[in-house]
């Protein structure tokens, strides 16, 4: 592997993004890691090393904060060639339950973030022709789950913006994944990753049941965050690495078995979408 790459990780202070962080220091790479408490994630890594790692504190919802972000990386190391849009957490509960606020908050961290650490790396690698970004999505953008609409729809949204930003930069030499696991064992579903609402309105059975299930399994979920840290390093020498990489069994079951049903659903009303047209 090259490990003269400079990669940069939001959200390393713990689950997969420290896991990440771990691995790529354990491998000789210099990392550049976010997380809003530098220190606390200092002491997370372990390694007082400056000449290879660069804890940053940073508020993935200023701008400018961001950007400095990305500066002090220049300064450090003078580039970046692989970024991890890593920051992110969950939220299980009905919609007409969840207020307003922490709506808009997820979005805050798990899309507009992400948006944004890319818009301010862009210049970046289009200086240097080359580039590779990894968002981290979910199977839940593709496939979601009762009680999981507002977490699905702003992985979906990570998703969509992957795919299009990635036909923009494609002449600049920079490639993108979006990556889309299921189930692994980071802590997701512990009080510090997963924004919870316990439904108080009568029925709404599946999200119930659903929820009990999905929060039973922390700590036995079958996804690997070393084995997925050691995927995003071999992706990263890939010379043609995937749109969309679904990580896990259980994401791949899911995928497939949507794909099947969309192909089946669009061929029955086929009449119908091709009607729609002037005649």
């Amino acid at each position: 592997m090259n490990t003269s790459k400079v990669w940069y990780v939001t959200g390393a202070s713990r689950g997969l993004g420290l896991t990440l962080v771990k691995k790529l220091l354990d491998h000789g790479y210099r990392v550049a890691a976010t997380s809003r408490d530098a220190h606390s994630l200092s002491q997370a890594v372990g390694l007082i090393d400056s000449d290879r790692f660069l804890p940053l504190a940073v508020d993935l919802n200023n701008l400018d904060c961001i950007d400095e972000s990305i500066q002090q990386t220049l300064a450090a190391f003078g580039q970046i060639d692989v970024v991890v849009n890593n920051a992110g957490y969950g939220m299980a509960g009905t919609v007409e339950e969840i207020e307003e606020q922490k709506i808009r908050d997820i979005f805050d961290v798990n899309i507009f973030a992400t948006i944004n650490v890319v818009r301010s790396v862009l210049p970046v690698m289009r200086s240097q022709q080359s580039g590779y970004i990894i968002n981290i999505g979910s199977v839940a953008g593709f496939v979601g789950a009762p009680g999981w609409s507002v977490y699905s729809a702003t992985k979906a949204a990570v998703a969509a913006f992957s795919e299009v930003i990635a036909l923009d930069v494609k002449e600049f030499g920079i490639k993108v994944t979006v990556a889309e696991p299921s189930g692994f064992r980071t802590g997701f579903l512990t009080q510090d990753s997963l924004a919870f609402t316990t439904s108080k309105i009568a029925g709404y059975e599946a999200v119930k049941n659903t929820q009990e299930r999905y929060l039973s399994m922390n700590g036995q979920q079958a996804g690997d965050p070393e084995r997925a840290a050691e995927i995003f390093m071999e992706l990263a020498e890939s010379p043609e690495p995937p749109m969309h990489l679904f990580l896990g069994n259980d994401a791949y079951n899911r995928a497939s078995e949507k794909l099947v049903a969309m192909g089946a659903e669009l061929e029955k009303w086929k009449g119908v979408t091709l009607g729609a047209d002037f005649g």
